[in-house]
């Protein structure tokens, strides 16, 4: 079973045993929202009330000028970045996973994210007349968001839909909501002082299951989002409305005989190592070169990545995994949640290493059916695996892949090899000769958000994402030509 839909599995048990409790409003003025005061702010005791409240604004965003909605867009990335270590301290607390340094540079990464610049309208005539095409938002959108990054996930999406004229509902998980609530009382509080549109993105007072699938189902919210475990998407896909759904990954990355190896072994570790792999894009295992192999450990070591032995893996995995039946087997494990995102002293220790301070990345040979290569593991550890030939590392890295259709990476000077890979990944994300961040417009050409629909077909979203194709016909239009 994936991290994620272990993850969830275990979420709905604890709220399958809360069923029966009330959800009580919460509120803040200047801290996480509080049980016993009235809703505000876009924070709702019910589903019902969460979406009634954006219906309305989503009147007022869809008839706003390009310029009021950047405004708004504006306000959410000003708060992001002026208050980044007040909230991604808060997020750190609350999930407890991934880096500090980390979860503050992606709330300053909200500036990458597309915004109004993106909607554009098209026109065509022939001698019948003329035919332009708009786009028009679809209304109050229901979204769901991981813990992995529960307010950058946030923010993308709220600029996403507001500039497309969208408003939204959002789902946390459970244990990233109190700061999710608090960030998205931050923007509503600010928007409706600046602009006087109220609730332009709202949520529930307590994140739960059964909260999700009230989202799901409301006959209000036109369409669905949903960032996270194969096991929320496809409860979303059941709602029967349209789904843009993040999908898992489990990216490879090839290093070949003519790659930079110290360049490689940089942009692994960047990639790699940020908010300890967390991010589904993130190089998750590697397929070098055996001509280069050594060249290559040795350029990750100069790096400052830390190498485990064989031994210390084999302890890290029996520590890291669980495996059904009481064996070994990549094809039976499951990746225990408490070493989600955890830093590489904590993978160390359960190796039975002391790992110097200041390291970023752990690494170390495996097989290529190892647990390691074969799961999504999410943690700062990537295991290496020598093939004889590049054409054995591409196949080995569409295995690994799995079919996910999400990031693949490649290291070469060969363009030809690049393209030969790319075209038997068929992934969303292809990225060559840099770090995975690069396709996300992180030292890059890429463009930033945190929902990748690889499932559904959309890619990186963007506020086009969130709009309806609308086409408009004058017959015998006037025509100078």
């Amino acid at each position: 079973m994936p991290i994620q839909e272990q993850l969830v599995a275990e979420i709905a048990k604890e709220v399958v045993a809360r069923l029966r409790v009330q959800l009580q409003p919460q509120v803040s003025s200047s801290a996480p929202a509080t049980p016993g005061a009235a809703p505000r702010d876009g924070v709702f005791a019910t589903v019902d009330e969460a979406v009634n409240a954006a219906f309305e604004a989503q009147k007022k965003v869809a008839a706003m000028s390009f310029d009021d909605r950047k405004r708004m867009i504006d306000i959410i990335i000003r708060i992001c970045n002026d208050r980044r270590e007040e909230l991604g301290r808060m997020e750190l607390e609350e999930t407890k996973v991934g880096r500090l340094d980390h979860k503050i540079l992606k709330l300053t990464n909200m500036r990458f994210v597309l915004g109004v610049e993106d909607m554009h309208s098209d026109a065509r005539s022939n001698p019948t007349g003329l035919c332009i095409i708009e786009r028009a938002p679809w209304g109050v959108i229901g979204m769901m968001l991981p813990v992995t990054h529960s307010v950058p996930t946030m923010a993308s999406n709220a600029i996403n839909i507001l500039a497309a004229g969208n408003t939204a509902v959002f789902g946390p998980h459970p244990s990233g909501a109190k700061v999710a609530r608090y960030a998205l009382q931050l923007w509503n509080r600010e928007i409706e002082r600046e602009l006087g549109v109220a609730n332009v993105v709202t949520t529930t007072a307590e994140a739960s299951i059964e909260a999700a699938e009230q989202i799901f189902h409301h006959p209000k919210v036109a369409l669905l989002c949903v960032t996270g475990g194969a096991a929320v998407a496809k409860a979303a896909a059941m709602s029967g409305k349209r789904v843009i759904a993040g999908g898992p990954g489990n990216p490879p990355v090839v290093v070949d005989e003519t790659a930079d190896l110290d360049h490689a072994a940089k942009c692994i570790i960047e990639g790699g190592a940020f908010d300890n792999n967390l991010l589904c894009i993130a190089e998750k295992e590697i397929f070098v070169v055996a001509s280069v192999a050594d060249a290559f450990i040795a350029a990750m070591r100069r790096a400052g990545a830390f190498q485990l032995d064989r031994e210390a893996i084999e302890r890290l995995t029996k520590e890291a995994f669980t495996f059904e039946g009481g064996g070994g087997g990549c094809a039976r494990a499951h990746l225990k949640k408490e070493f989600v995102g955890k830093d590489p002293a904590v993978l160390g220790a359960a190796a039975g290493v002391r790992v110097p301070p200041g390291t970023d990345l752990l690494f170390g040979e495996t097989d290529e059916n190892h647990a390691f290569v074969v799961e999504e593991q999410m943690m700062p550890f990537i295991p290496v695996v020598r093939v004889n030939c590049v054409n054995a590392a591409i196949a080995a890295a569409v295995k690994a892949e799995h079919g996910y259709r999400h990031t693949a990476i490649i290291h070469t000077r060969n363009v030809e090899t690049a393209t030969r890979m790319a075209r038997a990944m068929n992934t969303t994300l292809f990225i060559q000769n840099a770090p995975s961040s690069a396709a996300l417009g992180v030292g890059g050409p890429g463009y930033f958000s945190h929902t990748v629909a690889t499932p559904t077909g959309e890619g990186v979203t963007t506020p086009m994402t969130f709009t309806r194709e609308r086409q408009m016909v004058v017959g015998n239009a006037l025509r100078i030509i």
